[in-house]
């Protein structure tokens, strides 16, 4: 497989993830994070340094706005809920490492 099929399949990957994860608003990011280890906020910042890595500024209010389909505040306004003291202990305990 060629370099750029290669390039063109995962990005239609990434697209088709960012696609599913927008379907499941319902998953928190705590719990992706809990569960995975990242959540749609890493999807933000990872686009950001990989955009550095190729000498290509990318705003992380413009990566977070690709990944959420809207302004991040909206989203967050619209689908986050408050964490549970559970979520929040799990997160806390895994992150302690």
């Amino acid at each position: 497989m060629s370099v750029d099929k290669q390039t063109e399949i995962e990005a239609a990957v990434f697209r088709r993830l960012l696609a599913h994860l927008d379907s499941r608003k319902d998953v928190q990011n705590i719990d992706l994070m809990n569960l995975a280890g990242f959540c749609r906020n890493c999807f933000s910042k990872w686009m950001v340094a990989e955009g550095k890595e190729l000498g290509i500024d990318v705003d992380i209010e413009t990566a977070r706005e690709h990944v959420y389909k809207m302004p991040y505040s909206q989203w967050k306004e619209n689908h986050q809920l408050p964490a549970t003291p559970e979520q929040l202990a799990k997160f806390e305990a895994l992150n302690k490492k």
